[in-house]
C-alpha cells in the first residue's frame, strides 16, 4: 500500500471499520494502517468521545496521535448529552472532510451500535423537547432501573425485549420517544432509513481472540492503567460532581475506583471489580459481534495486518 493521498473516488473501499472487544489490539491496528495508506482514524467507542477519563477509556496517547491524525476522540464534555444520532452527525462532517483531504477513513471502536448506524442509519425520530426529556426524568427520579424496563414493557414490549433491564440510558429513551410522539421507539425503527456508508463498498474487520488470552489483556491493560494515573483522573471526574445518569460514570472500571474513592472498596477490591467489569464487558461486545456482524471478516491481530492488505490491494 502506498502512502499518500486515497482516491476516494476511484478507489475501493470506501473505508476501512476495525471492530473488536475491549484490549484486542484496535487502536494499534489502526494506527499501523493509518501510517501506510496516509489514513485518518476515526472513534467509534461511546465512552473515548468523552474528554476528562483518557487514560481509563483507553484513548490514543499523545504518541499516537503525532503519528497520524485521529477524529472524534475526546470532543464531548462529560456532562453532555452524547448519543448515536450525534455521533452520526459528527461523523458526516469528519467523513466529508477526509474525502476533500484524500485520506482513506478508518473507522474503529467497540460500540456495535455505533458501527450498524453508520452502514444501516438511524430511524427518523423526531428531536425529543427538552420539556418532554425533563419530565420523563423526573418522573422516573427514585425508580430502579428494573421498574422503568417494566414500565417500557407495558406500552412498547418490542423495544423492552431488546433492552437490558440495566440499560437505564436506552429505556428513558424508549419512554422520551413514547411521550413526545404517541409512538413506541419500536414502529420508528421500522420506517427506512439509510447509513452513512455503503456496507459493500467498504472492507469490514472484527478482531478475535480466544477468552482466556483477551481476559489476560484486559487484566494486565487495566493494572498499566492505574500506574498511568487511571485513578486521579476519576477523582478529577468525581469533583465535578455530574448526575449519576451520565455515561461516563459507568465506563469500565469506574464505578469501582467511585466506590474505592468514597471509602466502599480498598484499592486492590477495585482494581479487581474494575478488571471483572471489563471482562464481562468484553464478553458482551464479543457476542454482539458474533450475531450482528454477518459477512464481517474475521482474524486474530497477529494475522489481521495481512489481512487488511490483501483486501486493499488494487
Amino acid at each position: 500500500m502506498d502512502h499518500g493521498k486515497w482516491d476516494s473516488e476511484g478507489l475501493k473501499p470506501l473505508a476501512v471499520l476495525i471492530a473488536g472487544p475491549t484490549a484486542s489490539g484496535k487502536s494499534a491496528l489502526a494506527l499501523a494502517l493509518a501510517e501506510r495508506t496516509g489514513g485518518v482514524i476515526i472513534n467509534a467507542d461511546s465512552m473515548q468521545v468523552y474528554d476528562g477519563l483518557r487514560v481509563i477509556t483507553a484513548r490514543p496517547p499523545d504518541a499516537d496521535l503525532a503519528r497520524a491524525p485521529h477524529r472524534l476522540y475526546g470532543h464531548v464534555d462529560p456532562a453532555a448529552d452524547y448519543s448515536v444520532g450525534r455521533w452520526l452527525a459528527d461523523m458526516t462532517a469528519t467523513l466529508g472532510q477526509a474525502k476533500a483531504e484524500g485520506c482513506l477513513p478508518i473507522v474503529v471502536g467497540g460500540t456495535g451500535l455505533y458501527f450498524r448506524a453508520l452502514l444501516q442509519g438511524l430511524a427518523p425520530i423526531p428531536d425529543i423537547p427538552e420539556h418532554v426529556r425533563a419530565a420523563v426524568r423526573d418522573a422516573a427520579e427514585g425508580d430502579s432501573t428494573v421498574i422503568l424496563h417494566a414500565r417500557l414493557a407495558t406500552r412498547d414490549p418490542e423495544t423492552a425485549v431488546r433492552l437490558q433491564p440495566r440499560d437505564r440510558q436506552r429505556i428513558l429513551r424508549a419512554l422520551e420517544v413514547l411521550e413526545a410522539t404517541g409512538r413506541p421507539l419500536s414502529h420508528w425503527q421500522r420506517d427506512p432509513h439509510f447509513g452513512l456508508l455503503d456496507a459493500v463498498a467498504c472492507v469490514k474487520l472484527v478482531l478475535e481472540m480466544d477468552r482466556e488470552t483477551l481476559n489476560a489483556r484486559i487484566d494486565a491493560r487495566f493494572d498499566a492503567m492505574m500506574a498511568e494515573g487511571a485513578l486521579a483522573e476519576v477523582e478529577r471526574l468525581a469533583s465535578r460532581a455530574l448526575p449519576a445518569d451520565r455515561p461516563l460514570l459507568k465506563a469500565q472500571g469506574v464505578p469501582a475506583l467511585l466506590r474505592h474513592l468514597r471509602g466502599d472498596l480498598s484499592l486492590t477490591q477495585a482494581v479487581a471489580e474494575g478488571q471483572s467489569e471489563s471482562r464481562r464487558y468484553a464478553k458482551r461486545q464479543v457476542t454482539w459481534f458474533r450475531h450482528q456482524m454477518d459477512g464481517w471478516l474475521r482474524a486474530a491481530p497477529q494475522d489481521a495486518p495481512a489481512l487488511l492488505q490483501d483486501a486493499l490491494a488494487p
